[in-house]
C-alpha cells in the first residue's frame, strides 16, 4: 500500500525529529564546541589493589606520588617516562599526601595508625614519623611559611614544619576535617567538617576556628576547592550530591547546582574558568564557573567507577584521574591534557 502525500511528509518529520534529539543527546555538553579534558595517555599501575586516596605532585621533577589506601603503598611515577619507577611500602592507610621542599620533602599521611610519616623527597629514606590521635588523612604544605597542614581525628590539623618535620602544635576543630585549603592572599583555612555540614574557618596566625558556615541543605561536603582572586570557596557534597558556591568575605551563598555521585576531589582552574570535579560515579564534572559565582555543567567526561580522587597540575596543564582495579578494570593513571 502507497502511503499518502500528507502521512509521509510526518512520517519523515518525525523521523528527523527523533535523530536530531539523539545526536543532541550523543554530543552532551561542550565548552565553546571543543572538549575540555582529552585523554591521552593512561600510567598502569600493576599489582596495586584497593582503595586509591588522594595525590601530589613535583612538578619540577616531573613526579607523581599516588595514595594506594587499600595496597598499604605510595606510588611514585616518572612523567616523562609515563611509568611507575617506585612503589613504596610499609605504610598504614595511606591517605594523604604532600610535597614540599626546598629541601625536597614526601609526606605521607596514614589512616590506619594516625602517623604522618616524612620521607626525604630524592631517596624515599624515611626521617621522621609523627603520631597524631588517629585518622591522619588530607595533607597541606605552605609554601611562604615552610609548614605542612594535616587534618586527622575527631577534629584537629597538626602544624609541622616542613624542614626539620618538628610538630609546631595543632588549630582544634568541631569535627573531623576533610578537605581542607590554605588562602592563598591571606591567612585563613578553609576546612571541611563533613560530618556536620559545616566550613570552619581558621587563622593561621592565631591557631584558632574565628567562624563556622553552613551550606545548607546539602550534607557530606568532602572535596573543596578555592578562587582565591575571586574570592570564592566551591563545595562538593554528596547528600544530595552537588556544588555550593560560598563567598569568602562572608559566608554568603553564591550559587549551587548538582553534580555526579560521590564526588571527593576538586579543582579551580583560573586560567580557564573551571571546576574539576572527580565522582565516583565514574565521571569527571567539567563546569564553568561566572564572574557572578554561578556555576554551569558544560561537560561529562566518562572515567570508571570508584574513580573518585584526581590531581590538578597547573604547571604541567595536566589533571591526574586514579582508577582503582574493578572486575576486568586495571589500576591506572588517567592523564587529561586541560590546555583547551
Amino acid at each position: 500500500m502507497t502511503p499518502s502525500p500528507v502521512r509521509w511528509i510526518v512520517k519523515r518529520a518525525g523521523l528527523y525529529l527523533a535523530l536530531s534529539l539523539l545526536f543532541c543527546g550523543m554530543s552532551g555538553p561542550r565548552a565553546h564546541g571543543r572538549e575540555s579534558l582529552r585523554w591521552i595517555q593512561s600510567i598502569p599501575l600493576v599489582g596495586v589493589e584497593g582503595r586509591i586516596d588522594h595525590m601530589a605532585a613535583d612538578p619540577q621533577g616531573q613526579r607523581l606520588f599516588v595514595a594506594a589506601l587499600g595496597n598499604g603503598t605510595v606510588e611514585v611515577l616518572d612523567l616523562r617516562s609515563a611509568r611507575r619507577v617506585r612503589s613504596l611500602q610499609g605504610f598504614h592507610e595511606p591517605q594523604g599526601l604532600g610535597f614540599a621542599g626546598p629541601p625536597p620533602r614526601l609526606f605521607v599521611s596514614n589512616g590506619g595508625d594516625g602517623a604522618c610519616d616524612m620521607l626525604d623527597g630524592a631517596t624515599f629514606q624515611p626521617l621522621r614519623s609523627l603520631r597524631f590521635s588517629r585518622d591522619a588523612d588530607n595533607v597541606r604544605y605552605d609554601p611562604a611559611a615552610n609548614r605542612v597542614y594535616v587534618g586527622y581525628g575527631d577534629g584537629a590539623l597538626g602544624i609541622i614544619d616542613a624542614r626539620t618535620g618538628d610538630s609546631l602544635g595543632c588549630i582544634r576543630l568541631p569535627g573531623h576535617p576533610e578537605s581542607f585549603l590554605l588562602e592563598k592572599e591571606g591567612s585563613r583555612i578553609f576546612v571541611n567538617v563533613a560530618g556536620l555540614g559545616q566550613v570552619a574557618v581558621a587563622d593561621r596566625a592565631s591557631g584558632r576556628v574565628t567562624a563556622v558556615w553552613k551550606i545548607g541543605p546539602n550534607r557530606a561536603n568532602y572535596p573543596m576547592a578555592l578562587d582565591d582572586s575571586g574570592h570564592r570557596l566551591f563545595v562538593g557534597c554528596r547528600d544530595p550530591a552537588g556544588i555550593v558556591v560560598l563567598d569568602t568575605k562572608s559566608g554568603r551563598h553564591l550559587a549551587a547546582v548538582p553534580s555526579d555521585g560521590d564526588p571527593d576531589d576538586m579543582f579551580y582552574d583560573p586560567a580557564r574558568g573551571r571546576l574539576y570535579v572527580t565522582c565516583g560515579a565514574g565521571f569527571v564534572d567539567v563546569l564553568e564557573v561566572a564572574r557572578s559565582g554561578g556555576v554551569s555543567m558544560i561537560e561529562r567526561v566518562s572515567t570508571a567507577p570508584g574513580a573518585r580522587t584526581s590531581l590538578l597540575v597547573p604547571e604541567l596543564r595536566r589533571l591526574f584521574v586514579a582508577i582503582p582495579h574493578r572486575a576486568s578494570q586495571q589500576s591506572e593513571i588517567r592523564v587529561f591534557d586541560v590546555a583547551q
